[in-house]
Order: structure tokens, then sequence, then C-alpha cells
């Protein structure tokens, strides 16, 4: 039960401006977590193996001819897939190992199920980036070294983050990262040669794609699974430490529905539609779970409308569970989650339908209505505590009748029993739910509670005057709501902001290379006005100046001036740098803006080994079906992992800060009665 088996590394190792050890991440810390972590990869690549060779034993029987050959390989095969489910079960079991998940304090509480972090392989991005600074914008590379590996060493950073906000501020710091990355790097109309590679959490199975969504959607999946790391790892026995567990699993939510609506085609199970669906429904059940922790934290005292509201509370919880696992039953999720978490939402149903109950009977047998006692708000509490009254009974008799009160506060007991019993056998059934002993504590605990309160209240004849106890209606003072992400708390720096301007200067856009313009200024003036923000533009251009003679063209950026990079200068600055020079010659460098011809892929692959049909490979057949049909109207297709809908942009617009490349803003010339006689906020003359 506790995290934190060895000391992690010593302070003194971490040296101010050693990008390695950022804030956030702790790559020397040897905790449970981390050595949970490390099983999982270990066996992310043993089950690597075992697909690849079955894969490669299913090929040769498929063109081996040789009877004996064909039997040699159909055994090898069947060892093959006995180790790939040996794999799997080992696999589930570190998905349920919540153990080192929870909190340090001894505590007498159901742990919670986190999610663990995915896996990824190392990606250099040097030797691309390089070659696309050099090609497409047309700068020495070997100015940007130093940014690249900052980019490289966040991106390992966020391989081992700590568990707390630091953590995930430095992986929410690298998905944004990754959308000026994107915006820079990665052009619309071809790929740039680098294969992501990360592994399902749930079946370890790996995928790779030459895309960067890739790359986002499993960052933000980690981002979710950190939150409920934190969540699990609260202080449920204080206030403040269950309020931050419900907070830490509705961000968890709020995540995983972002995940789940903006990136719509995902090659990887656990980022399904579906799996992310039920993922989504189990923190926010994890979330009432601690609501109704936060109600009983106190103290549950034994009266009237206490226990009414905790027994709602109680039902409110058995519901969220009900639900969770009538989708976890559902296919496809139901072949890839792991059994053991459908077991726990089936024994959490239960268990709190059984403690609804409970407290059901509690308030209608130990509780009499006294005279001068508020009748009207008590029988209004008893009408709301059900959908219906058992037949022949209403709220105000049953009050004001202790047999039938009594009658109906033991057929609450009995569902309760029945509850209970269900509950500890479905523990018991489940090999990995038997090895949770705080788990089968709680719930023994429980039923005898129940028993002991049964045997108090038990007369000979109770079997038959048995009274079927309606429902408790589920109802709280809180219900959880999804906290969608906000990434605008995070402030990030483009760690290549020198290629200039993200509205200019991204890979959507083509770029002459820039040319030296030569030119003197004549009697102070230039020939030109410049106009624009940053990077600025020549603007009404003399044809019979010097700079036009010299190579000049409207429109052209002015990237330097005399050597000095002039890509983030507005126009009174380039203005002033222009005037500096007085009468010398002026050097000048600019750069044209060409049209782009070529057309957008609309396909990217996706390499999944093992899988023989992912969502991804789905979107391609539909991609074939609708060319064979030439009469119907051609959609432009999405990427396997692509933003979501129009509608899910604008939905969360508000949420994500993310930089876009804008559009050029449109240039109405405006008639002026001479060229070179107006100033304005937009355009200086020289």
């Amino acid at each position: 039960m506790t995290d934190t088996l060895l000391p992690a590394a010593p302070q003194p190792l971490e040296k101010e401006g050693d990008d390695y050890f950022r804030k956030g991440c702790n790559p020397l810390a040897q905790t449970g977590r981390s050595k949970l972590q490390n099983q999982r990869a270990a066996l992310n690549q043993q089950i690597l193996k075992a697909v690849r060779m079955r894969t490669g034993a299913e090929n040769l029987l498929k063109v081996a001819t040789n009877q004996k050959v064909r039997e040699q390989v159909r055994l090898e095969l069947s060892f093959v897939n006995s180790d790939l489910q040996m794999l799997k079960e080992e696999l589930e079991g570190l998905n349920i190992s919540v153990g080192v998940y929870q909190g340090t304090e001894e505590a007498f509480t159901i742990p919670l199920i986190p999610l663990g972090l995915k896996e990824t392989k190392e990606v250099d991005f040097s030797i691309v980036f390089k070659d696309f600074i050099l090609e497409h914008y047309s700068e020495d590379s070997y100015l940007y070294e130093d940014d690249i590996a900052d980019l490289m060493d966040l991106r390992q950073a966020c391989r081992t983050p700590s568990r707390d906000e630091a953590g995930v501020e430095l992986l929410m710091s690298y998905f944004i990262q990754l959308g000026f990355v994107e915006s820079r790097f990665f052009p619309p109309t071809r790929h740039m040669g680098l294969l992501f590679t990360w592994y399902d959490s749930f079946t370890g199975v790996p995928v790779s794609q030459q895309t960067l969504l890739l790359e986002k959607a499993s960052v933000l999946f980690n981002i979710g699974a950190l939150y409920t790391q934190i969540g699990t790892r609260c202080n449920r026995q204080t206030q403040a430490g269950l309020e931050s567990a419900v907070d830490a699993f509705q961000r968890a939510a709020g995540v995983l529905n972002y995940l789940k609506e903006t990136f719509t085609h995902t090659p990887s199970y656990d980022m399904s539609p579906a799996m992310l669906s039920v993922l989504v429904k189990m923190m926010l059940a994890q979330a009432q779970e601690s609501v109704f922790e936060k109600v009983c934290l106190p103290g549950i005292q034994n009266e009237f409308f206490v226990l009414v509201k905790v027994a709602q509370e109680a039902a409110k919880v058995a519901e969220a569970y009900r639900q969770l696992h009538a989708a976890m039953s559902q296919e496809p999720v139901k072949e890839n989650i792991p059994y053991s978490w459908a077991s726990v939402a089936y024994v959490k149903a239960y268990h709190y339908g059984a403690l609804a109950h409970y407290f059901a009977a509690t308030l209608l047998i130990d509780h009499q209505l006294k005279p001068g006692a508020d009748e009207d708000h008590q029988e209004k509490c008893l009408s709301q505590l059900y959908d219906r009254m058992p037949e022949g009974m209403t709220p105000l008799a049953t009050l004001k009748n202790a047999g039938q009160r009594v009658l109906l506060g033991k057929g609450h007991l009995h569902r309760a029993i029945g509850f209970h019993e269900e509950s500890l056998r479905e523990a018991n059934l489940c090999k990995k739910l038997r090895d949770i002993q705080v788990l089968r504590d709680v719930l023994s605990a429980a039923h005898q509670r129940t028993q002991l309160k049964h045997t108090q209240h038990r007369e000979d004849d109770d079997l038959l005057n048995l009274i079927d106890a309606p429902d408790v209606l589920p109802k709280t003072e809180r219900e959880v709501k999804i906290t969608f992400p906000d990434f605008s708390k995070v402030t990030v720096t483009d760690f290549f902001q020198k290629l200039g301007p993200l509205s200019v200067f991204s890979a959507s856009k083509r770029w002459s290379p820039p040319r030296g313009i030569h030119f003197t200024v004549e009697e102070g003036d230039l020939g030109f006005t410049l106009r624009g923000n940053t990077p600025v533009q020549v603007h009404f251009l003399d044809p019979h100046c010097s700079a036009s003679l010299a190579g000049a063209k409207e429109g052209d950026y002015i990237v330097s001036i005399q050597g000095v990079d002039c890509k983030w200068l507005t126009v009174s600055d380039v203005m002033k740098l222009l005037k500096s020079f007085g009468g010398e010659e002026v050097e000048m460098k600019v750069v044209s803006l060409l049209d782009s011809t070529s057309s957008m892929h609309n396909k990217c692959a996706t390499y999944s080994v093992g899988m023989q049909k992912t969502y991804s490979m789905i979107c391609l057949s539909m991609d074939d079906d609708d060319k064979a049909d030439k009469t119907k109207k051609i959609s432009k297709k999405l990427s396997f992992l692509s933003w979501g809908t129009s509608k899910n942009r604008q939905k969360s617009a508000s949420t994500l800060c993310l930089p876009e490349v804008g559009l050029a803003r449109s240039q109405n010339k405006k008639k002026l009665p001479t060229p070179f006689s107006l100033l304005n906020s937009d355009s200086s003359l020289y």
C-alpha cells in the first residue's frame, strides 16, 4: 500500500538549467508506481515479440504446401497463442495492481482504479527537422540544434512525469508545444518520415503512425491517466483529500472526453470512442464514490433525515457503477478491458446498493414518529425515498404505524443481505480481486453489520410477512460533472520562434529563398511603404526606385536588414532601423510567398502489429468503398487521427490554446492621391 519503496534521487543532483531534470519529472525516483510502469514496458516488448512470431507463423502457414511443415507450424502457433494469452493476463494483473497507487495512509476504504501511462519509443527529431529547416525555411539548421535538443528532452521527461500537478503541467506543456511543432514542421502535403510508436494501455500492442496526431492523442491519454493516479493518491481520510480526489477524477473524465471528441479516428483500442466513453463513466463513478465518502467522513448520525440523505447518496453511487458495468459488458469494449475492472464495477454496484437498503432499514426501524416531530417533513422525505410505496402503504400511514415500518425495514435488510452476498460472491470469483485484502475486509464488515441488524429484529413469522422493499431512489447533493481541460493556464514558449511569426512562417506555406536587396536612400525616400505587423511587408513599391531595380517586389516580407533579424519587428521598429543607416547603402533580405499546388494526402499509414483490423483500417475500407461509387458526392476524408468536426473545434476553442496558422490578411489596396505621400498605422513612408 505504500508508494515509495526506495528513496528518490537526492535533490543536489538537480542542476539549475539542466533540461533533463525538468520540473514535474523525476526519472530517478524508484517508486512502486515507477516499478509497475517498468514492468508494463517490459511486458509490452514481450507482447510485441510474440505478436511478430505469430504473424510470421501465420504467413508461413498460408504459403507452406508440405503437410509436415504445416503441422509443425500449427504446433508452434498454438504455443505462441498460449504465450500471448499468458502475457495478456499478466498485463491485466498489472492494470488491477491498484495497491501501489493508493494513499500511504492506513485506510479501511475500497481501493480506486487508476489508469497506467501509455509507453512509447524514443523519437529522434534532429535529422528530419534540420533538413526541413534548411530546405523549407532556407536557414542554417545548426542554429537550431539546441532548440531541437530541448524538444527531445521535453519528450523524454514526459515519459516519467511526477504524480502531481507539476507532472500534469509538464505533459500539458509538451502537448501545447506539439501544436507549434506541427505547424512548423509537418506540412499537409507530405509525411516527414518520423514514426511515432505508442503501446496500447490494455493490450500492449504497439501502434505506429507517421502523423503527429498519434503523439498528441497519446499525450492527452497520459494526462488523463495521470489525473487518475493523483486521485487515487489523495488522502481519503480528510475532507480536503476527498475534495482533491473528486476534482482529480472530474478532470480525468474531462481530458478523456476531450480526447474522444477531438481525435475522432484512433488506431489504438484504448483510445477508441467506445473505450473512452467507458473510461469517462468510470472516472465519474469514482468521483461520485468520493462524494459519498465525503458525506460519511464526519460520521453518520442515527437521525431520520441524515439517514435518508446517506441512503440516497449510496443509491446514487450504486447507479453509477451499474451503468459502468453495463457499458463494460458491451462489445467491443468487453474484449479489451480488464475483466477485473468489470468485476470491481459489479461488486461496487451491489455493495453500495446494499448500503442504501441498510440505511433505509435503519431509518424505518430505529425512528418512531414522536409527538411534536415535523410530521410533514418526514412524510415528504419518505415519499421521495422511493419511486413508489409498497402496495397498501402510504408514507404518512407507514410513519405512524410502527408495525408497518418494522416490516418494511426488514424487507430492506433482506435485500441488503442479498446484495452483500452477491458482491462477496463476485469478489471471490475473480482471482485478481481475491488478492486485494482490504476490499474483502470492507465487504465482509458491511455484510456482518447488516446481518447483525437483521438478527436483532428477526421473528419466527418473518418469512410469512416479508415485504418486497422497493429500490431507493438515487439522489445526491453534488452531481459530479466533467471538468474540461484548461490548457490556457500553462504558458509555453515556442522553441522555434526564431523562425518567425507562426502565422506566416509555417510548414503549410512555401517560400522563396531569401533574396538580398542592395539599395540606397535617395534624399530620404526609399520608394516604398511598409505594412503589416510582424513580419513587415513591402507595400506600394515605386517601380523606378533603387529597391525595385535591385529586385524588390510588392508583398515581399523583410526578414533582415544589415544582418539584423527583422522577422519579429513591427513597422515602427523597422522604420527606426532603416533611419539609423542614414544615406548608406542598405542590404535588405526578403522572401516571397509561393503558391502551393501540391495536393494533400487523404490517408496515412498505420502500423499496428498483430491487430487484424483497427479503426484506421475500417476508415481505409470506407474510403475505398466511397471511391468505387462515382455517383456519390465525394467528401474530404479525415485522417486516422484528426481533429474533430468543426462543431467540436468550436466547442473546444475556449479550452484549447494551440497555435493555428492564420490565413493571410487580405490586402485591399486603397487608391491614394500620390503613392508615397501618406502615413498611417499600417504603413510608413521613407
